[in-house]
C-alpha cells in the first residue's frame, strides 16, 4: 500500500496538524483509542488523528475505509454541522464511510459504541 492510497493526496500540512492533535486527545478520544488501538476490535488496525485530503480524520480503519469521528458540543452548531456533512461528503467521494459519535455517548456507553462499530466493519 502507498502512502498516496493510504492518505488519499492529503495535504502535506495535515501531518503536523495531526501529529498535535494526537498529543492532546479529549477524554472520548483517549477512551476509545484505548479500545480500538493494537488490533483490539475484531483484529482490524485502527489510526488516529489520520490525514485524508484537506482533512483529518478522528479514527481511521484503512482495511474498511471506515472513518469514526467524535463530535464534541461545538459540533452541535449550525456552521460546524454544516461543515461536518461536507466533510462527510467529501469522503464518501474518496471511498470513506463515516460514522459518529457525540463524546458523551463515547463516555456513558463505550460497548455500545463498540458494538457499533463492530457492526460497521462486517
Amino acid at each position: 500500500m502507498t502512502e498516496r492510497e493510504l492518505h488519499k493526496g492529503a495535504n502535506p500540512n495535515m501531518f503536523g496538524y495531526a501529529k498535535e492533535n494526537r498529543k492532546a486527545p479529549t477524554d472520548a478520544e483517549d477512551l476509545l483509542w484505548q479500545n480500538l488501538r493494537g488490533r483490539k476490535l475484531v483484529g482490524l488496525k485502527f489510526r488516529r488523528q489520520h490525514p485524508i485530503g484537506d482533512f483529518i480524520i478522528d479514527f481511521y480503519c484503512h482495511d474498511k475505509k471506515l472513518g469514526i469521528e467524535l463530535d464534541g458540543g461545538y459540533h452541535f452548531l449550525t456552521e460546524q454541522r454544516e461543515a461536518d456533512e461536507g466533510l462527510t461528503f467529501e469522503l464518501k467521494e474518496l471511498g470513506v464511510k463515516i460514522i459518529r459519535f457525540d463524546n458523551s455517548e463515547i463516555e456513558r456507553n463505550i460497548k455500545k459504541v463498540l458494538k457499533r462499530i463492530e457492526e460497521e466493519l462486517k
